[in-house]
């Protein structure tokens, strides 16, 4: 990732804005973790107009579920999970001021419609490089629905945790830019 651009945590609309779908990128700072049920509860929280256990402003959350950590190592294996799973829950969060999004997978229209207004971002990380990505991971710690296991939300301190931007605040999204490239 020689040409990669670096990105830190929290983001700006503006920061973001020079991001191109297509491009690697580099992220240094804190961003959380969150699945489908920490998805679901903060969705919820916020229904019930309770605070949210962290501050979304600017943040980027990663759709991971991370397994144990070996010793000598901050996190486990730490690979993407399917996107379109969070796609239900996103646009509150997006309204919340949640700039960026790491997984793997298609979004919906509505979720693509909203980055646009919001300004975010979406980053696919590469499933099968789990162990790799888990390298970039410096330190760990749970912020919020610890009973979930792994699903809870942590905060991971990264360092060069390597992404692509698969959707930027455009809505160029690279699932449909690529293809046409290699067909006969």
């Amino acid at each position: 990732m020689g040409d990669a651009i670096r990105i830190n945590t929290p983001v700006t609309s503006e920061q973001l804005k020079i991001l191109k779908a297509g491009d690697s990128v580099l992220i240094s700072g804190v961003i959380y973790t969150a699945r489908d049920a920490a998805h679901k509860r903060l969705v919820q929280l916020m229904k019930e107009g309770k605070d949210l256990p962290v501050n979304l402003n600017g943040q980027i959350i990663y759709y991971v579920g991370p397994a144990p950590a070996k010793p000598g190592y901050a996190a486990g294996p730490a690979g993407p999970t399917t996107s379109g799973r969070m796609d239900p829950y996103t646009v509150p969060l997006l309204e919340r001021g949640l700039k960026g999004m790491i997984g793997k997978g298609i979004r919906s229209a509505e979720v693509i419609e909203a980055m646009k207004k919001y300004g975010a971002v979406y980053f696919g990380a590469v499933g099968g490089a789990a162990a790799l990505i888990s390298r970039s991971i410096k330190k760990v710690e749970v912020v919020a629905f610890e009973d979930l296991g792994t699903e809870a939300i942590h905060r991971f301190y990264v360092e060069d945790f390597p992404a692509i931007v698969i959707i930027d605040s455009e809505g160029n999204n690279l699932y449909e830019i690529e293809p046409p490239k290699y067909r006969r």
